[in-house]
């Protein structure tokens, strides 16, 4: 994501050479196309056709991302925690972290609601 957040669009051959060019990095380029394939069911991402070639575009900002990365590894957490964990560290929160999580709350709704008046 960080290479397509930098050349936004950006096509599977920039991707792959970018990573290439570290010379300590081995990748298929079929393994970049999957990883993209993937991005793109998830809704990350967009692929446009132009010719021969095809574009990605990133669908969400890098903020976004972190959100909903964060998101995501909230849900993992209460899936998996013991409940008096979960009450334990709710109840460590201060009043400006329940105001952050309210506000993360708010912006995943935002976020959802446009992703399915896409769709």
């Amino acid at each position: 994501m960080d290479i397509i957040w930098h050349h936004n669009p950006v096509t599977v051959r920039d991707i792959h050479d970018q990573i290439l060019s570290d010379p300590d990095r081995e990748l298929a380029y079929a393994s970049v196309t999957t990883v993209l394939n993937r991005l793109e069911k998830k809704g990350w991402i967009t692929r446009q056709r132009q010719g021969k070639l095809h574009y990605w575009r990133s669908r969400l900002s890098r903020a976004d991302a972190q959100i909903l990365q964060a998101h995501h590894q909230l849900q993992a957490f209460l899936a998996v925690s013991n409940p008096d964990i979960v009450a334990a560290f709710v109840d460590s929160l201060d009043a400006a972290s329940l105001e952050q999580l309210d506000a993360i709350a708010q912006r995943l709704h935002t976020l959802r609601e446009a992703r399915e008046s896409e769709v």
